[in-house]
């Protein structure tokens, strides 16, 4: 729906004039973020919370990749009219004045998460009653929390389909459909690009469609004129008619705040009931969840120190058990060791003895050996002494 699925390669400003855009909405709808998506960085107070953070006007200005300067202007919660509504309007007349040039395009921000009541169409008609019909040309919808309909895979023009309430129908049609989604929260730059350049495709729009004229003081003041000079020019009757019909009208709007206050107070009570109620049953869940988990916890510790005094016990009997078979082993080892010294040492007494035999024998052996050779020795000089004799004679014969 309007600039939602229409994204033109011309969207850029086409001068580098300083343009301002100012945000309007209800508090906690998402002004003062979507003012830093816009800006690019967190300069404005944002806090999800039911009261403002910003309780005065307040400008920025930033200068888009194109060169292109931008101003934007956070305003207070216009329409929270739980604070002072003097101040509001002070701060609203305030804002044109931060606007030199005036004001390029009103952006009326709204969230997906909260439904359209009687309480934003009162304050939109209270706008366009302070600033004149003529503030509708420059306005422009942002809605707020596109995270949430892209988690349910909900598209805007779904979101804003056959379910709308009329009241939103209205104001989007005063606003000819011009329509923006914005996800406040996303870390992707290239989704950050994309939203803000269909925003500024829209605030192009609507400066074309304004003749490049932006909504001035002049023109403020020009309207507060004409309306002066219209009942300027009537009968006493007809002021007296008019101011019963105002009278009427401010009547009706005491009777829609009332009733939005009593329906959001009864809201309130109703949630409140329900919560108690919710408390009450978690909390009750909680004690027997806690009485049934201290009990478990109890029979598991239980268990686990039967399941421990067991393994003790088992422990201690195998270690005992370990201990009367070492000390067995020890002992058998000891016999074993015992018998082992004294087979060694008979072994080693039978070879000392064989060894001294042994040596014996060698020495009588040795000592006969001798001898023999002796005689042998002895027999061999005798034989040769009797064959030299023997040739001695031959000779001589």
């Amino acid at each position: 729906m309007g600039g939602s699925a229409i994204l033109s390669e011309d969207w850029e400003f086409t001068n580098n004039e300083a343009r301002t855009v100012v945000l309007i909405g209800r508090t906690g709808d998402g002004k003062s973020s979507t003012g830093n998506s816009i800006l690019g960085k967190k300069i404005f107070r944002s806090m999800p919370q039911s009261a403002g953070v910003t309780a005065t006007c307040e400008v920025q200005r930033t200068q888009l990749p194109n060169g292109q300067i931008l101003d934007v202007i956070d305003t207070p919660g216009l329409f929270d009219f739980s604070d002072d509504t003097e101040i509001i309007g002070n701060e609203i007349v305030k804002c044109i004045d931060l606007a030199k040039d005036g004001l390029h395009a009103v952006l009326l921000v709204l969230s997906v998460r909260t439904r359209f009541s009687r309480e934003h169409q009162t304050a939109i008609e209270s706008f366009q009653h302070f600033f004149g019909n003529k503030i509708s040309d420059y306005m422009i919808v942002v809605f707020t929390g596109g995270d949430d309909l892209e988690d349910q895979d909900v598209t805007l023009d779904a979101y804003l389909g056959a379910d709308c309430p009329e009241p939103l129908q209205e104001v989007l049609a005063i606003c000819q459909n011009r329509v923006v989604l914005f996800d406040n929260r996303t870390k992707d730059p290239r989704k950050k690009a994309d939203q803000l350049k269909e925003l500024l495709f829209q605030v192009n729009l609507v400066v074309e469609k304004n003749g490049g004229k932006p909504y001035t003081n002049d023109l403020f003041k020009e309207f507060k004129k004409e309306k002066v000079d219209s009942s300027s020019g009537h009968s006493k009757e007809d002021i007296d008619v008019l101011k019963d019909q105002m009278q009427r009208s401010h009547e009706e709007q005491i009777r829609r705040i009332t009733e939005m206050v009593e329906s959001k107070l009864n809201e309130t009570i109703q949630r409140l009931d329900k919560q108690l109620k919710e408390e009450r049953s978690a909390r009750l869940a909680a004690e027997q969840n806690t009485k049934e988990a201290q009990e478990k916890s109890e029979n598991e510790s239980r268990e686990l120190k039967d399941k421990l005094d067991k393994q003790l016990e088992e422990e201690r009997s195998a270690r005992l058990a370990a201990q009367q078979n070492a000390k067995e082993a020890q002992e058998k080892l000891e016999n074993e060791s015992r018998e082992l010294k004294d087979k060694l040492d008979k072994q080693l007494e039978e070879e000392r003895s064989a060894r001294l035999a042994a040596e014996l024998n060698a020495k009588k052996a040795q000592e006969k050996s001798e001898n023999d050779s002796r005689e042998l020795k002895d027999q061999l000089e005798s034989s040769c002494r009797e064959i030299n004799e023997l040739r001695n004679r031959c000779n001589i014969l």
